[in-house]
């Protein structure tokens, strides 16, 4: 579960009951599944996607399906319609991207998707608008439920950075799987002004290399990352975090932060769960004004700069560290705001959808039983 939706479909089936999962994996040995697990796809091969969307079909009532043009085999994700088309039951997309721009390709295969779908899930308002006006899909067929987060307790930082060795540190925190859309970049080039005026600053980046870019290049990424560092003259500023913690180690670093950064280059995001997540411990939040962080952090509950301007990111950070009651405040109407996004509340909304969908094709009465990739 090395991924943001993989981690995503653990948490769902966890907290939902009653679930399947199918692994949907590149064709690299692989470390041994849990035992949640119960059927897995290679991504390339074909032939995988109607052998396990049948025996689906005998398991379970409804297939809950994680999509973004990315995980999935063929051009653009296409093998995506195979399993869908194969499935002997009816199928409830959850989409984890929305491209405000697809290429023809993209627009048809996710069109197609929508249609076959016996009901769509976006994650935010703007995923909603795109998939409306540009994919043209009813409103009437998209469903909005937020991402699902931990449910956290809201704490002082400091009680937590002894544990991870940074205490007496303001801490900036980044997490998530390493790569060029995370614009780690961006904040680097920001730590010098930071560091001139917050001597202790430290900014942490917690995640291992994106898988796909690993296999393309290996680690040249965060070698040159490191290598940027150094130049910047901030080693004692930086700290790499380079592997997949698990939830415990990683709540840990999301409550130790005393803000945290989501620089990202790219304004059409529309979901965000790492955002969602800094959201759910009540951190205070630095972002850029991506569709998505400017619906959750209106209304005073983070900060949003404008993509690629070093120099606002760092004024904003600087200006936090050094206002503790303000760092407080938003970090406090973050946390309120995060509420009905936490995985029971989540989880109560997708159960309801399924049964509302099996309910739909069948009379029976009897509890659904839910298979999710």
């Amino acid at each position: 579960m090395r991924c943001g939706i993989a981690t995503f479909t653990r948490d769902l089936g966890a907290a939902s009951g009653r679930a399947e999962i199918v692994a949907l994996h590149p064709p690299e040995p692989l470390e041994p599944y849990p035992r949640e697990v119960h059927h897995r796809i290679r991504r390339d091969e074909p032939d995988d996607y109607t052998r396990v969307a049948r025996a689906l079909g005998d398991c379970a009532d409804v297939v809950s399906i994680q999509h973004d043009f990315t995980s999935w085999g063929g051009p653009d994700g296409s093998s995506v319609l195979d399993f869908v088309g194969a499935l002997g039951a009816p199928a409830v997309v959850t989409l984890h991207a929305v491209v405000r721009t697809p290429s023809d390709d993209q627009r048809a295969i996710l069109a197609a998707l929508v249609d076959r779908a016996a009901a769509t899930v976006v994650m935010s308002t703007s995923a909603a608008t795109i998939l409306s006006e540009v994919y043209g899909v009813d409103p009437a067929r998209i469903d909005r439920i937020p991402h699902g987060i931990p449910d956290l307790p809201l704490v002082d930082p400091a009680s937590l950075k002894p544990g991870l060795g940074v205490e007496g540190r303001l801490v900036i925190l980044t997490f998530g799987l390493l790569g060029p859309a995370k614009g780690v970049e961006l904040m680097l080039e920001a730590m010098p002004a930071v560091v001139a005026a917050h001597p202790t600053a430290l900014y942490v980046i917690v995640g291992p290399t994106e898988p796909d870019l690993l296999r393309v290049e290996g680690e040249a990424y965060r070698t040159g990352l490191v290598a940027r560092v150094k130049a910047l003259g901030i080693g004692a500023h930086v700290q790499f975090v380079d592997r997949f913690v698990g939830r415990v180690e990683l709540t840990r670093w999301l409550e130790a932060a005393d803000i945290f950064v989501t620089p990202y280059p790219d304004l059409d995001q529309t979901v965000s769960g790492t955002l969602a997540y800094a959201m759910g411990a009540g951190r205070a939040i630095v972002s850029s004004a991506s569709a998505y962080a400017t619906e959750l952090l209106g209304e005073g509950r983070g900060t949003l700069v404008t993509p690629l301007a070093a120099a606002e990111l760092s004024d904003a950070v600087t200006a936090l560290l050094g206002d503790d009651e303000l760092r407080a405040n938003l970090g406090r109407r973050a946390y309120d705001y995060s509420r009905p996004m936490v995985w029971p509340q989540v989880a109560a909304a997708y159960s309801r959808l399924f049964e509302r969908v099996v309910g739909a094709r069948t009379p029976a009465v009897e509890p659904a039983r839910y298979g999710y990739r």
